[in-house]
């Protein structure tokens, strides 16, 4: 078959680290190819250079065998190439139309028609398969609605080249079959895919063919995807085994630390009460729109509540007030974290320390030394990647962002409710196991933790109780004893809630 796309000795260096070193491979035309590492394997650079974000210090691209010479990504884009990032690219108050067809909107002598451009975008999406309303800003889609614009508006631009990175890490069951279906369909019209993504599930139903990248460097190439097993990608891309990605362990659980009592919001159905105690991770399971963020949102005090109350041991916590709620113990790590987590244009010492600084800022003085050896000292008991404190964090993989907002929490004192929120989207296996080592720790030390996840199999692994909600309700809680994958399905689907072989009788 035709090699299309080829990367041949490419090479990127950043001050102190080397991302890349010398990769070559190459993917036929009409191929889905997945691509697959570890946080910080060099994905995330090789992408760039494709799209023209960035230039590789040595080597080049070539598409259907021209040498590609870009100086932006404008240049990669009138090449064919568009790259769909895990942290979405939209403009958040344009409407979804207006995002799909920005830079060429119809119209004459600079007015837009935007009856125009409703009804083209509307029959379009239709086409595709993708129930947005075209008139609805950006800003009021769900995380996983803004991913299937994004995938969308790469779809009506017949690109050659489509890299989508983790593009199901936001969507739920139904839109990444939708989006499966799309890729069979681009597959066919002999669009190249280049698909990253840490499931591999996904790596085997979709690929044809797999390049491992670890530590800059190709670990492996793979033409056929039939001819690789699992535990053969999960050793190449991490070099050593890892018997049990969960690594959960039983621990004795301590009095109540978390009470929520009839907590109500806009996005609840109905009040919501449940406890965790001291050295306990529960879990929050349901479908994207479940109301699990909200929940976490509503205890965390960064939306109003409009009833119910939130203790921390025994003592009132004030609504509608981070600041105030961190002061009484409780603290969130957020779904979105490149909008809701770090501070963007920041290094990763003033990230990490942000919170920290008023225990060592006498009179709103910072101690630059205080800040650096607590910044140092997490860097290293949380294993950041990183060549410096001072690095910008938007520089880091993934799994070493959701780290340093860890690190932003354990360096605060006094916490004793920690909320995660899908704590590794986005994550590869051996960060996730890392992550897991944290949380595990912190509950063996009395704190009280807060999973919430949309990936089943990663609540049934890693926690002690696992809370269902359905619609805004609370539907299941399943000590760990009674987990059953039907049973918290059964209990998270609303359209088989009724099916008479499957029991939801709730075990407390």
């Amino acid at each position: 078959m035709q090699d299309f796309l080829e990367f041949r000795s490419i090479s990127k260096g950043y001050p102190g680290v080397q991302a890349l070193s010398d990769v070559s491979f190459a993917v036929h035309k009409g191929a889905v190819h997945g691509l697959m590492g570890e946080n910080g394997a060099g994905k995330s650079t090789l992408i760039r250079v494709l799209s023209g974000d960035q230039s590789a210090d040595q080597g080049e691209i070539r598409i259907d065998g021209e040498v590609q010479r870009y100086r932006s990504v404008r240049d990669a884009f009138h090449a064919g190439v568009i790259v769909i990032h895990q942290e979405l690219q939209l403009v958040p108050e344009l409407t979804v139309a207006e995002n799909l067809w920005l830079g060429h909107f119809p119209g004459k002598g600079g007015v837009i028609d935007r009856r125009k451009l409703i009804g083209v975008v509307s029959q379009k999406l239709a086409e595709i398969g993708i129930d947005v309303d075209p008139a609805a800003k950006v800003a009021s889609l769900s995380i996983g609605e803004r991913q299937m614009v994004e995938i969308a508006k790469a779809v009506m631009l017949d690109a050659r080249v489509i890299a989508l990175d983790e593009p199901t890490s936001s969507l739920s069951s139904r839109e990444s079959e939708i989006l499966f279906a799309l890729i069979d369909r681009l597959r066919a019209n002999g669009t190249v895919i280049l698909y990253v993504s840490h499931r591999l599930d996904e790596i085997f139903r979709l690929c044809d063919s797999l390049t491992v990248l670890r530590d800059g460097k190709l670990a492996a190439h793979h033409p056929e995807i039939s001819k690789v097993t699992r535990d053969q990608i999960i050793s190449e891309m991490v070099g050593r085994e890892i018997a049990n990605i969960w690594g959960w362990r039983g621990r004795s659980f301590g009095a109540e630390r978390l009470r929520v009592e009839n907590i109500a919001g806009p996005k609840l159905k109905a009040p919501l009460s449940f406890s965790v105690r001291r050295g306990e991770i529960v879990g929050f399971f349901g479908l994207i729109g479940a109301g699990r963020s909200e929940m976490a949102r509503l205890v965390y005090g960064a939306d109003t509540r409009s009833q119910g109350s939130v203790s921390v041991d025994g003592t009132a916590v004030p609504a509608d007030s981070p600041p105030k709620s961190i002061r009484a113990g409780i603290v969130l790590c957020p779904e979105d974290r490149k909008f809701d987590g770090i501070v963007q244009g920041r290094s990763i010492e003033e990230n990490m320390t942000i919170s920290a600084r008023r225990h060592f800022s006498p009179f709103g003085i910072i101690n630059p030394q205080k800040e650096s050896e607590l910044a140092d000292r997490f860097i290293a008991k949380l294993r950041v990647r990183t060549p410096s404190r001072r690095q910008d964090i938007v520089n880091l993989s993934g799994g070493n962002q959701q780290k340093v907002i860890l690190g932003r929490w354990l360096s605060e004192e006094g916490i004793k409710v920690l909320i995660v929120d899908e704590p590794t989207r986005g994550i590869d296996v051996g960060a996730k196991s890392e992550i897991y080592e944290i949380l595990y720790g912190l509950a063996e030390q009395g704190m009280a933790i807060v999973v919430i996840s949309s990936e089943l199999p990663e609540v049934m692994g890693i926690t002690d109780r696992i809370m269902v909600m359905c619609e805004g309700r609370l539907s299941a809680d399943l000590p760990r004893s009674a987990f059953d994958e039907r049973r918290i399905l059964a209990a998270a689907l609303p359209d088989i809630k009724n099916s008479r072989d499957i029991s939801l009788t709730q075990v407390r």
